[in-house]
């Protein structure tokens, strides 16, 4: 058979149009009959044309039974579980009108496991200096979001496993200690207690009591940083004591404030700190890559005009 043969759905017996064929293992199947499959069947190129239409009457009659499928927990954001703890049944849909949508209707007792994956995103900030490049900061700054990832494998005859994002795209969290990050590990830990009560707990989720724990492992964790940070404030206290004070002074280089005898942000040397930094002898300038020189060490550059390279305490001569 020709590329632009006539084709025909080995399903429902409609002409495939251009580009709307769906191969299968023994035959083509439509676009229109693809669509009936379930949300989470990926194995149709190894499928039959019989496994397909078994697949077609199963999805028939789970659109009939949707009809008596009344959900009296909801879980989630965009994408919900919704689960009628009568009949013991849940369904996944990221719609309201979920019955327009077919989703398949799972027996908890299906369900094998339950997992939450928490995925952290890091991306790093950065500044511009003085000559308009981005650098980093010191110490590094990031930008962070955590996504928490659904992942329920179930005993089913047409799919394994069921995949989602718990959290919302535009409402993730930045941080592990915000109000929202816990949020979502309640969800999370009620939506397991709810998919699969013989590992987790009871089915009907005790919220009093993971907001004890939460807030038992909350006041731990402002404890212990409340105690690091008492510590580190007498650490700095003490190294404090030892060292000379310093006056502030403004980097030529990028305009940052300092205190110590290089500039925190560049590297640069302070420049009354050229005679004094070393035992009180004159210092100049060499570049270690290129071996240019500054005609005046107390206006030296901060990157060489040669080469490029950081002048920083490795050029001192």
């Amino acid at each position: 058979m020709g590329f632009f043969d006539k084709k025909f759905c080995d399903v429902c017996g409609e002409k495939i149009g251009l580009l709307g064929n769906r191969k299968l293992e023994d035959g083509n199947l439509c676009k229109n009959c693809a669509k009936k499959l379930s949300p989470f069947f990926s194995e149709r190129r190894a499928s039959t044309v019989e496994e397909i239409k078994q697949q077609l009457a199963y999805r028939e009659e789970n659109k009939r039974q949707l009809a008596f499928f009344n959900p009296n927990h909801i879980i989630g954001t965009d994408k919900r579980v919704y689960i009628d703890e009568n009949s013991h049944k849940f369904i996944v849909a990221s719609s309201s009108s979920w019955r327009e949508c077919n989703p398949d209707i799972i027996d908890i007792s299906q369900v094998t496991s339950c997992n939450i994956d928490v995925k952290e995103n890091k991306e790093e900030i950065k500044r511009t200096d003085a000559q308009g490049n981005k650098v980093s900061y010191n110490p590094p700054r990031y930008k962070c979001e955590y996504v928490f990832n659904v992942i329920i494998n179930v005993n089913s005859s047409w799919f394994s496993t069921i995949k989602f994002e718990l959290t919302s795209f535009d409402r993730r969290p930045d941080s592990r200690y915000t109000d929202l990050f816990r949020d979502y590990e309640r969800q999370a830990d009620e939506l397991k207690r709810a998919l699969v009560p013989s590992l987790y707990g009871n089915s009907y989720y005790n919220n009093t009591n993971y907001n004890q724990n939460q807030q038992s492992q909350y006041n731990a964790q402002q404890r212990y940083q409340q105690q690091q940070s008492y510590s580190n404030e007498q650490h700095n206290m003490n190294y404090q004591s030892t060292m000379p004070q310093s006056r502030m002074w403004v980097c030529q280089h990028c305009g940052s404030q300092n205190t110590g005898k290089f500039c925190e942000s560049c590297g640069s040397l302070q420049p009354q700190s050229m005679t004094n930094a070393y035992n009180g002898r004159a210092i100049s300038y060499r570049c270690d890559k290129c071996g240019w020189t500054p005609s005046d060490p107390n206006n030296v550059p901060k990157f060489c005009p040669q080469c490029g390279d950081v002048f920083n305490e490795n050029d001192i001569n």
